[in-house]
């Protein structure tokens, strides 16, 4: 779709898919909010099935730029604590053990991609935790890639998002309106806003059926109208210099 240019110092807006490739509901739903909505990016998780499907849908479409979602595992808040539903390693304190799996991913999306990936982040945001931090900043570095969260190039706002801190639901946060609310309030320089689209019921992990929700919020008109309202320019981490 066309996207709004800016003026020279008004937002600039990255809209990050997380979990692509994740599931082909996942994949649908990015493809549908860059399609018909304001999802510029995404990051792909290179070790499911549907990684290969979604590479393919990238490819096809090189307006959407595509990062690596390091995918050291997933967990979730039960019984007052977080208990994993899986991990890739037996202990994320092994810095050797995951230094080698991050370079495997880092290896694994140029299989897929045929070039390095344009952003790094994480599932789960593992990499704020030492020794993933320190890992992966090294691997940003020398791929010459902004990290989600480092630096002060790119913010990055998690507020669009249908859960609390511990997963309790939280529908207002992914509702139109409240994604009006951080559009209207983005500052001069860029944000990265991220998303988690998908359709269906058939998704994994315990963030599922509020992707249908961000879906229906990214791609709903009164969105665009909104960032014409205020001058924001969407663009993409393949867009920055």
């Amino acid at each position: 779709m066309d996207v709004p240019v800016a003026p020279p110092g008004r937002p600039r807006l990255i809209v990050n898919a997380d979990d692509f490739g994740q599931s082909d509901g996942i994949n649908q739903g990015v493809a549908e909010a860059r399609r018909q909505g304001i999802v510029t990016s995404a990051s792909l998780m290179v070790r499911w099935p549907s990684a290969i499907a979604a590479a393919d849908q990238a490819l096809a479409h090189p307006d959407l730029s595509v990062g690596l979602h390091i995918d050291l595992g997933e967990w979730e808040f039960r019984a007052q604590r977080w208990q994993p539903i899986y991990t890739v390693l037996p202990s994320l304190d092994d810095a050797g053990a995951v230094e080698r799996e991050v370079d495997a991913q880092v290896s694994r999306f140029r299989d897929l991609m045929g070039r390095p990936p344009t952003h790094l982040d994480s599932h789960q945001h593992v990499h704020r935790s030492e020794p993933v931090a320190s890992i992966v900043s090294r691997v940003a570095s020398a791929l010459g890639v902004p990290l989600r969260g480092t630096g002060s190039r790119i913010r990055y706002s998690g507020a669009f998002y249908g859960q609390g801190s511990k997963g309790e639901p939280d529908p207002r946060a992914i509702s139109v309106e409240s994604l009006l609310a951080i559009l209207r309030s983005l500052e001069p320089g860029v944000t990265e806003l991220g998303s988690h689209p998908g359709v269906g019921s058939a998704i994994p992990g315990p963030y599922s059926s509020e992707r249908n929700h961000e879906v229906a919020a990214l791609c709903d008109p009164r969105v665009i109208s909104t960032i014409l309202e205020y001058g924001v320019e969407l663009c993409s981490f393949s867009d920055l210099p």
